[in-house]
């Protein structure tokens, strides 16, 4: 499988935080912070006007980097999106937040979407009681996730949980932090995600 394992370079290239390094991004030792200019040797005269699909293309890797899919499973979700019914732009945010690993990092069970994905994969999340080791696995409304017995003393998940209770939740979750417990009680509308994400110019992209 392909990875890149320098995250902060994803963040630098996009010039905004993609949270992909957990506490790191929340401190001033974020190279967002420190360099705030594009990687390799000509990253800080990066200026060049860009062409449309450069912006679509970029749009993509963004939200590609900030979910940690791949480019198969990222053009598959999008092909999910523009079946359903609905916005394809906001249908498309709508299946990636409902993602297993993506609820496990909303909820602080993970400290960056990262380590939430090694956590489903470790055995450490139930869904309505049920053990789910599943990444992709998408919820439902309704669902109940929580940390299995076993897991519940882990320190990371225990670190994680109490540095996002410290931030807040997203209105359409509820979680005990304490109980490392939560339930996915609605699809997330637009105006609950990010408004750095162009949704608009990924969907122009793959509409070619």
């Amino acid at each position: 499988m392909a990875k890149n394992l320098d995250k902060c370079r994803h963040c630098r290239r996009e010039g905004e935080k993609l949270y992909l390094k957990g506490e790191k991004c929340f401190t001033d030792k974020c190279p967002v912070e420190r360099r705030a200019y594009a990687p390799g040797q000509h990253g800080q005269k990066s200026g060049a006007r860009m062409s449309d699909y450069g912006k679509q293309l970029r749009e993509k890797q963004k939200m590609r980097h900030t979910y940690g899919l791949l480019e198969r499973q990222f053009r598959n979700t999008y092909h999910d999106a523009a079946r359903a019914k609905g916005v394809t732009g906001e249908r498309l945010l709508q299946l990636l937040e409902s993602r297993l690993d993506n609820i496990t990092y909303r909820m602080g069970f993970g400290a960056s979407r990262g380590e939430a994905r090694q956590v489903v994969r470790h055995n450490a999340i139930l869904v309505n009681g049920k053990r789910v080791n599943i990444p992709s696995y998408r919820l439902r409304p309704g669902d109940v996730i929580e940390v299995a017995p076993k897991s519940k003393d882990q320190l990371r998940i225990k670190a994680a949980a109490e540095a996002a209770g410290s931030r807040g939740f997203p209105e359409w979750l509820e979680v005990d932090s304490k109980g490392l417990k939560g339930t996915f009680k609605a699809m997330p509308a637009r105006a609950d995600l990010s408004s750095t994400i162009n949704e608009h110019l990924v969907i122009e992209l793959y509409s070619k």
